[in-house]
């Protein structure tokens, strides 16, 4: 599994990186980043998804990782 942050729709509410600082960060203007490449490994999974569902601007995007 991946995630992916589109910075275009991103508002800066942060709520991914509130819920699971170790797959997000905020880069100086606020704006949630993708720690790494993006994969999420096992154990953080359940948090990438809530993360995915908090977002009200609907920027953050997972994927199979393929």
């Amino acid at each position: 599994m991946r995630v992916e942050v589109n910075a275009d729709l991103c508002q800066g509410h942060n709520r991914c990186y509130a819920l699971a600082p170790e797959l997000f960060d905020v880069d100086d203007y606020g704006t949630a980043v993708v720690i790494g490449d993006g994969s999420v490994a096992a154990e953080l999974e359940d948090k990438a998804r809530l993360a995915v569902a908090n977002c009200p601007e609907y920027a953050i995007v997972i994927s199979d990782g393929e």
